[in-house]
């Protein structure tokens, strides 16, 4: 489905765009089948040692909340980042060209917690505010499941609102809490599988704990106008000459659409596989195969 600017000027207003049907149902199951590949310790990776085949798939995927950065390892995961449908609307309400520099692969079986109250762009910021992030449902989405809820139009100010720890540890993650706004505009995003939720980096958001006997899988890419540098985990040394924060790029990104105008900088790989974990998830090592 291509969008038109009826959809581009929703997004715009609301700070986020439903578009259904954009991942086909053989490219859903290439995503579950692909997620146990990765749970499992299939691809080469420090951060997920490999799993005996004796270890039931449920067992494997408890072990997990969220995999940063998968597309590193999975050619599978690297080409949904880049999947057609996903370039051609990220086109349109972001730039002609879009870079992708994080994928995060969510798992979130019952019972496990959401994430409290926060904006994109307070981790990953961009010198020109277009962060956005491509939120693929691999299971439909419900209030029931932890589907997300954001604050409709909190992204048109820019403005980054403070955190502060979290509280409720029965209902999200160990991640910080913004506050200081209107809650009570939040609606939820119920969405079915293949859809994809568009968002702003400044975009209020939050998902709640699974209250359901099911999944709620995801892959979220967060992408951004290529046109742009990132000065992304940039340090600078102290006493540095020539150096700010104005000319920091993390060229450890992926070109989504159109082109790179910094492609004569060369690309990095800064980093592999990071876990995402939760006070659940602390149990036995499962047996390795080698």
């Amino acid at each position: 489905m291509s969008i038109g600017q009826k959809e581009v000027d929703f997004y715009n207003e609301n700070g986020f765009l439903i578009v259904e049907n954009l991942v086909s149902k053989s490219e859903l199951e290439g995503l579950k089948s692909d997620m146990l590949k990765i749970c499992r310790g299939k691809y080469e990776c420090p951060a997920i040692q490999p799993i005996s085949d004796s270890v039931t798939d449920q067992e494997v995927l408890e072990r997990f909340l969220c995999l940063h950065q998968v597309h590193k390892i999975s050619p599978f995961m690297l080409s949904m980042v880049k999947h057609p449908g996903m370039a051609d609307t990220l086109s349109k309400i972001i730039a002609p060209n879009v870079k992708c520099m994080q994928s995060m692969l969510f798992v979130k079986g019952p019972g496990f917690p959401g994430q409290a109250w926060h904006q994109d762009e307070l981790y990953i910021p961009t010198r020109d505010r277009s962060l956005t992030g491509g939120w693929i449902a691999i299971d439909p989405a419900t209030k029931k499941n932890g589907c997300l809820w954001v604050v409709p139009g909190s992204h048109k100010t820019g403005y980054l609102f403070n955190q502060r720890p979290i509280t409720d540890t029965e209902e999200f993650d160990f991640a910080p809490e913004s506050y200081g706004f209107d809650e009570s505009k939040e609606i939820p995003v119920e969405v079915p599988a293949g859809a994809v939720v568009f968002f702003n980096g400044y975009l209020l958001h939050r998902s709640k704990k699974n209250r359901s006997d099911i999944y709620r899988r995801v892959l979220v890419n967060h992408y951004m106008n290529a046109y742009s540098l990132l000065p992304w985990s940039i340090k600078i040394p102290d006493g540095a000459k020539g150096i700010s924060v104005g000319t920091a790029d993390y060229r450890d990104v992926e070109m989504v659409a159109g082109e790179d105008p910094y492609a004569w900088k060369g690309y990095e790989k800064t980093g592999g596989v990071y876990l995402r974990s939760c006070e659940k998830l602390k149990k036995p090592e499962l047996a390795a195969t080698k």
